[in-house]
């Protein structure tokens, strides 16, 4: 956009201070819609980057409510099937001294290492690996994640979403996938361990322990079952942790996004004032009361402007 005084008007305005303030007029709020407009373009791009993040955002954070639900389906398919097992049979408790006696030479030393034992205390005791918990989660974090659970509006959960701030909630999401994926490597081998017990209860004929025909292996199963449905309901808790703070991201990138946009178009709105006050302060050049004029074209420019850094610090 350029704006050019004709030379007839020019010469017809007075070469004194006021003159060349006003043949200067236009050309400055030329400059200033100029810059409005690159303003305005400026925040409807990062407004439309911030809508694409929210979109990679939900689509992980759909990844992982899949894995909570799928874990959590498999879970319940374990229970179901434990649940099933004592309503038609007796299900002894085991304990380590059972295993050692039933198995072969192997299978003791396998249970007898740092690794047999955790998964001995897992099998018999319920109890899973400690994993590093890693700092706690920060309060505004905690607060918006409250406010979503107690099903509260979009109008309430707005300022809890306003007050995270981008950096803290990047570290509470790469803290929930650390633990989700240091209880994934715990317990790697202790799955590795059980698999082996199993494969070796297998393999010893029915009846030479004394049991009667092979009730060691439903007892074992029994055991098994309940370390699936242990494990499988942790794994679903930490994946369900991970997609919430994937979400709070979703309405964070969104609000984000809203913002930009507001101030894209408001940005836009000083750009018509500016585009006022090019237009009535060329008018003025060519009239004979120009300084009503000008001073019109002054205020719309003034305006614009007072707008416009409302607008960058307060919106």
């Amino acid at each position: 956009m350029k704006t050019q005084i004709p030379d007839a008007l020019k010469s017809d305005l007075p070469p004194s201070t006021w003159g060349k303030i006003l043949s200067a007029t236009p050309v400055i709020m030329t400059v200033i819609a100029t810059m409005l407009a690159g303003l305005a373009s400026s925040e409807m791009t990062r407004a439309q980057y911030s809508r694409s993040l929210a979109a990679q955002q939900q689509s992980k954070a759909g990844d992982q409510w899949n894995f909570f639900q799928a874990k959590r389906l498999r879970g319940s398919m374990q229970q179901s099937t434990l649940d099933l097992l004592q309503s038609t049979t007796t299900i002894r408790t085991l304990d380590a001294t059972t295993l050692r006696n039933a198995g072969s030479a192997p299978l003791s030393s396998i249970l007898d290492s740092p690794t047999g034992q955790q998964t001995l205390i897992a099998l018999f005791q319920g109890q899973l690996p400690a994993i590093t918990t890693g700092p706690a989660p920060d309060p505004k974090v905690q607060s918006a994640l409250e406010a979503i659970d107690s099903s509260k509006s979009e109008a309430e959960i707005a300022p809890f979403i306003a007050a995270l701030d981008d950096r803290v909630l990047t570290e509470a999401l790469r803290a929930s996938k650390d633990r989700a994926t240091a209880l994934d490597v715990a317990l790697t081998p202790l799955n590795k361990v059980v698999a082996q017990i199993e494969q070796s209860i297998s393999g010893i004929p029915r009846g030479a322990t004394g049991d009667g025909g092979g009730s060691l292996g439903r007892d074992f199963t029994a055991a098994r079952l309940r370390y699936a449905v242990l494990r499988y309901d942790s794994e679903a808790r930490l994946n369900q942790a991970v997609a919430n703070l994937y979400e709070l991201q979703v309405r964070r990138a969104n609000m984000t996004a809203e913002r930009h946009h507001r101030r894209s178009q408001r940005f836009f709105y000083g750009m018509l004032g500016a585009q006022a006050a090019v237009i009535v302060s060329t008018f003025s050049l060519a009239a004979r009361k120009r300084n009503m004029l000008w001073t019109l074209a002054a205020a719309a420019g003034l305006a614009a402007i007072a707008f416009a850094i409302y607008v960058y610090f307060y919106v």
